[in-house]
């Protein structure tokens, strides 16, 4: 059985980080949505998500960054992702992830293209 992925949180000024560590894979991507969901709650309305320790998702684990996107562009916020490996770059493209979100190389770019 896949094992879930990890997340942990922390905010730099108003803005939530989400670093993630395994397979963005289905249900097992559920604690991603929960910690996004999570610092919604806190009012955080953008987020970076640093995919630096989860180099492969499937369709399945996508839908759920997908709905994490629309919950943060349903506020008025934004998401970006930063550290993200070239062929789950060109994923996040075929996906139409880039029409919702940006991608950085550095997870201090993805902050400041968020910075009020």
């Amino acid at each position: 059985m896949p094992q879930a992925v990890e997340v942990h949180t922390r905010l730099s000024g108003n803005i939530g980080i989400l670093e993630t560590d395994g397979y963005i894979n289905g249900a097992e991507a559920e604690p991603i949505a929960k910690a996004g969901e999570a610092l919604i709650q806190e009012g955080v309305k953008s987020l970076v998500i640093n995919l630096e320790k989860s180099p492969i998702a499937n369709s399945m684990g996508i839908s759920i960054l997908i709905e994490l996107i629309e919950k943060v562009r349903d506020m008025d916020g934004k998401v970006a992702f930063c550290c993200v490996v070239p062929i789950l770059a060109k994923t996040f493209q075929i996906m139409g992830l880039l029409d919702r979100a940006e991608i950085y190389d550095t997870e201090e770019e993805a902050l400041a293209s968020l910075a009020p």
